[in-house]
């Protein structure tokens, strides 16, 4: 039976949560630099690597910034080792603002920052980059732990926020599938060891502003859905939180949950079909074949799953209306 608990898991106040401030500093940054990459994209025609050169810092400014809001909430949610979270997310903090600078560094030179290690000083900065990155890495996780040795309140919620955390980890940690060098590099070597693009070389067309190869596979699709499972999956949560105010149907705490573990079973799958699309070499626009066929899957399964639990839901709620007498044949209570 489906009992409305409207009470029992109040909505996430984010004016109670004690902000992590170095990551919030480090995200007013990011929205200064965002608009700063902006209006250099409006003046500046240089191009690296088929893109505008401020293109790949104003992603970065905004995926970092978002990122940083991010972890800067849920370490707030904290009340056990909340030192140590804390500790950990000026790390991040650190190591993310050193990466922005030298990839900004790159964009002004009018080079790649990633993969560069055409010279002495490239190689340097493509190793300090890669150091940073490895660290924020190893504090996401940690961070990723800790959120499991915490209540969070509402379950779904928790669920969300936890999931969110991990798969936002392998989301980072699938960067490094693109540090490694191709044949056609180590066969006809020109200073850029590792690439994105799987199947051709990096520059060929992409979607606009993103950059993502339109021919071919592309393993930042899958770096960058799989981090922001941080945002995604959360918002999910404290969205249905909110529509449970209106709709008496997601008011029961045990059907949001449900409905999270499956958007949750739904993401994580994604992130394992887009890193196979972009592995075997499939552009993100063209899927074919068994990668077409396993994201269809994927999106039935999860369309089915959640008409199914809302289905059976509203049939609880409808039997137990019904099993209920009228109101004028209750017998009264004794005051």
């Amino acid at each position: 039976m489906i009992s409305p608990l409207p009470a029992a898991a109040p909505l996430l106040d984010l004016r109670q949560v004690r902000w992590h401030r170095p990551l919030l500093a480090l995200a007013v940054a990011m929205a200064a630099l965002t608009v700063f990459c902006a209006v250099a994209l409006l003046v500046d025609p240089r191009q690296v690597t088929g893109l505008d050169v401020w293109a790949k810092p104003l992603k970065f400014a905004l995926s970092t910034g978002v990122y940083a809001v991010s972890l800067s909430v849920l370490i707030g949610l904290l009340t056990r080792f909340r030192r140590t979270a804390s500790v950990a997310g000026t790390i991040v903090t650190v190591g993310l603002a050193i990466e922005l600078l030298l990839i900004v560094w790159a964009a002004a030179a009018g080079t790649t920052s990633h993969f560069n290690v055409s010279s002495a000083l490239s190689t340097t900065v493509f190793a300090v980059m890669g150091g940073t990155i490895a660290v924020v890495w190893l504090m996401a996780l940690l961070v990723a732990v800790l959120l499991f040795r915490n209540r969070l309140g509402d379950p779904a919620r928790a669920l969300a926020i936890r999931a969110g955390a991990v798969i936002g980890a392998i989301g980072m940690a699938l960067a490094f599938l693109m540090t490694s060098p191709t044949a056609a590099q180590l066969a006809d070597f020109g200073g850029i060891a590792g690439a994105h693009t799987v199947g051709l070389a990096d520059g060929g067309p992409g979607l606009p502003i993103l950059g993502w190869s339109t021919v071919a596979g592309d393993l930042r699709i899958p770096h960058f859905v799989g981090m922001h499972a941080l945002q995604l999956l959360p918002i999910a949560a404290i969205l249905l939180e909110v529509l449970a105010r209106r709709i008496p149907l997601l008011s029961d705490p045990a059907l949001r949950l449900r409905l999270v573990a499956v958007l949750t079973v739904t993401y994580a799958a994604t992130v394992a079909v887009v890193t196979w699309q972009a592995l075997s070499g499939q552009s993100i626009v063209s899927p074919a074949g068994a990668v077409l066929l396993a994201g269809s899957a994927i999106g039935l399964a999860c369309g089915v799953s959640i008409a199914a639990l809302l289905g059976t839901a509203l049939l609880s709620r409808r039997r137990a209306a019904a099993a209920r007498p009228p109101v004028e044949n209750r017998v009264p209570t004794a005051v």
